[in-house]
């Protein structure tokens, strides 16, 4: 008698087909996930350089927001610029000059939109906490509903030597083993991004506290080639930038 995974899915049923086609979708989306949000930290960590770097050293807002490159849709800084600006400049129109200052409705104007790029960043890591938590259970009873109709296969035919019991339950095991393939990278992905998200949150706000000074007093400090790090020619100055 020949075992393996093709004699697993000819001999399986349709449960074993369904639970075996579920962990090869959870799989698929589970990996998309992993690649699509590695490659937005990378594509945010490379803005958050531009930021750190160029942005605060040009003399107009609209200088300033072409250090970014071409606009491209998604930019968190950009939009933060964006919603700063909009809130500064609209103020009056919203008729809540008695009720907040300039200060609070741009704060909370900000707040608002920086809350909206921490929604972004998570987007996605519910599919693989999903996936992380419930593909071993899935797995499990695939193996579960293997094992009993082997038996049930075993005890038709009157034959329960070690040699008729270890085949089929062998190949119902291979469904536990595939639920752990697929929940172990989902799982690992998860920790990575989630870790990833907070370093790009972090630099986030730490630039949208610096955009609320500027626009409130159009002056901002010059950073250092290396943020933290204090050099000679890297002493505190100050300049003007123009918001228009």
């Amino acid at each position: 008698m020949q075992y393996g995974l093709n004699h697993v899915w000819s001999q399986g049923d349709e449960v074993t087909h369904a639970i075996a086609l579920i962990l090869a979708i959870m799989s698929v989306l589970s990996w998309a996930v992993i690649f699509f949000k590695g490659a937005q930290l990378v594509h945010f960590r490379r803005q958050s350089r531009i930021a750190e770097r160029h942005f605060w050293q040009a003399t107009e807002l609209d200088a300033a927001l072409q250090t970014f490159g071409r606009p491209v849709p998604g930019n968190p800084y950009v939009e933060l610029v964006a919603a700063g600006r909009e809130a500064h400049e609209g103020h009056g129109a919203y008729n809540l000059v008695d009720v907040l200052s300039p200060d609070q409705w741009l704060r909370r104007s900000l707040g608002i939109a920086l809350e909206e790029q921490f929604a972004r960043l998570s987007r996605g890591l519910g599919v693989l906490a999903s996936v992380g938590s419930t593909a071993p259970f899935v797995g499990l009873f695939g193996t579960v509903w293997g094992i009993y109709h082997a038996l049930l296969a075993i005890g038709v035919a009157g034959q329960s030597s070690l040699g008729q019991v270890s085949g089929p339950v062998g190949e119902s095991l291979v469904m536990t083993a595939a639920g752990l393939a697929v929940a172990i990278p989902a799982v690992l992905g998860y920790n990575a991004i989630a870790r990833g998200n907070k370093g790009v949150a972090a630099r986030l706000k730490r630039f949208c506290h610096d955009l609320h000074a500027f626009l409130m007093s159009g002056e901002t400090r010059r950073p250092s080639a290396r943020p933290g790090v204090a050099t000679a020619s890297a002493q505190p100055a100050f300049k003007k930038i123009q918001v228009n």
